[in-house]
């Protein structure tokens, strides 16, 4: 599960669009910036699923493009048996920003998935738009022209919400082996939340409206398996027809609602309101992976396109910017052991590699794991947190609310002063001034995240003490 939300430019301040989210995912999640590449004649990467996988599948070989574009995302080291590792979503360096949201297919469609499925999965193609895509639309098409070449390779139904400036795109991509996918553009107008992935009536009767897309057999594979009568009078809702056919979730239609009411201010919806979306309790605890606020808006050069970013759920995380101009990513931030699937049986050591055993050498560098690992520091606070939630969200809230409006206020100059290093030619210094301005937030941010761990330990055991039920306290959500 993950949740997306889009906000086109006409409801912002400024004129400005948005796309925020988070991924479900429960295993490790690190952040990374993949630099633009050249490939070889010839150059192919593997996509796919393996026999082990929960739908079972085969790995497959497919052309890889002469460039790939330098990007921003968050990856994972585990789902469903998915070959890690997975990403479901990030920014590119033309402005593109990509969510991964499950989106059930219904049941006839995931039972008739073949266990010989091939072609790219959902992570495959959410890394690929990044990597290729320039346009929303052109994402779009890019997953389309895939699935029809290739294959989709599922785990039961999935979605991608993309943007850019001008427009957004809910792409659903349906078990069954079939090829079946369908795209609903989102204007300038539009809010929308996905989880799941969601798409109601299709037009299908008016071929080329411009606001849908979908594959050439969609209506045709419906009339055949008896799920869709053209004549019965009634439209081709997708998702009664294809998905879970609950229509849109509460927690969905409540976000939405709440987004709207902002966009109705004279002010509309600002940055800090996109923050508020993604750390809502309501919709935001420990399945939250991590969070992102995307600010979709034309930039004079690649690197100063941005995400805000928290390493965990914003609930007991800030949130911080990561520049496409940055080099590096802080040691702190990058993947640790802490939730990365297969490294319980692995060794800081080399023994037994010598032996033999290559896979018992873990997967993290020694100089990264040496360091703090951000997901388990805010990890650490959120648990505290929600143990009393009543006496301790409001003071972390206000607290990370107090941080991030301190950010905000000097993070215009910060922009005007790299915007000035690259308008001069000197890409190198822009880089360095990025790379320092972004890590010295990100690194106080943990420090503060840890005083605070520290506080609410030491005031619960003081207050409360530490119960050793079995049952988590979590809070009470709308999803």
């Amino acid at each position: 599960m993950s949740y997306a939300l889009y906000i086109g430019r006409n409801r912002s301040a400024g004129g400005i669009a948005y796309l925020a989210g988070y991924g479900d995912e429960p295993s490790s999640h690190w952040l990374e910036i993949v630099p633009r590449q050249q490939h070889p004649d010839g150059a192919m990467i593997t996509v796919g699923v393996t026999p082990e996988a929960d739908l079972p599948g085969q790995l497959t070989d497919i052309a890889q493009v002469p460039q790939t574009a330098r990007h921003i995302r968050v990856s994972y080291s585990y789902y469903k048996g998915v070959p890690a590792p997975l990403t479901n979503g990030g920014l590119n360096e033309h402005g593109v920003a990509v969510r991964d949201v499950w989106s059930s297919s219904r049941a006839e469609l995931v039972a008739l998935t073949p266990a010989t499925q091939s072609g790219p999965n959902y992570s495959d193609l959410a890394r690929i738009m990044l990597e290729r895509a320039t346009s929303a639309r052109e994402a779009v098409l890019l997953a389309a022209e895939l699935i029809t070449r290739h294959g989709y390779s599922d785990y039961g139904g999935n979605s991608h919400l993309i943007a850019d400036a001008d427009e957004a795109w809910v792409l659903i991509e349906c078990a069954g082996g079939a090829g079946l996918w369908a795209a609903e553009r989102l204007g300038p107008d539009a809010i929308r939340a996905s989880r799941p992935g969601h798409i109601g009536d299709i037009p299908v009767d008016q071929s080329g409206h411009p606001d849908f897309l979908y594959s050439a057999n969609l209506v045709a594979f419906a009339q055949a398996k008896g799920w869709f009568d053209p004549g019965a009078g009634t439209p081709f809702n997708f998702n009664r027809v294809y998905g879970d056919a609950a229509g849109p979730w509460p927690g969905a239609s409540w976000i939405e609602d709440e987004m709207a009411r902002r966009a109705s201010r004279p002010e509309k919806i600002g940055l800090v309101d996109m923050f508020w979306a993604m750390r809502t309790e309501k919709l935001t605890g420990d399945t939250a992976g991590y969070g992102q606020v995307v600010p979709l808006q034309r930039q004079a050069h690649h690197a100063l396109y941005k995400l805000w970013h928290t390493p965990i759920g914003a609930i007991a995380a800030p949130f911080v910017p990561v520049f496409m101009g940055m080099q590096v990513v802080p040691e702190e931030y990058r993947q640790h052991r802490y939730l990365s699937a297969g490294e319980a049986r692995r060794f800081m050591d080399m023994r037994q590699a010598r032996n033999g055993r290559l896979d018992s050498v873990s997967a993290i560098p020694q100089g990264v794991e040496s360091t703090r690992s951000a997901v388990q520091v805010f990890k650490q606070l959120l648990y505290l947190v929600l143990l009393h939630e009543e006496l301790f969200l409001p003071d972390v809230t206000s607290t990370w609310t107090a941080t991030e409006r301190r950010l905000l206020d000097g993070h215009d100059e910060a922009v005007a002063t790299a915007a000035t290093l690259l308008a001069a030619g000197r890409d190198d210094l822009a880089q360095a001034y990025l790379d320092f301005y972004c890590h010295t937030h990100m690194r106080a941010a943990l420090d503060l995240g840890q005083i605070l761990a520290q506080s609410l330990e030491a005031r619960t055991r003081a207050m409360f003490g530490f119960s050793d039920s079995p049952l988590p306290v979590t809070p009470k959500q709308i999803w």
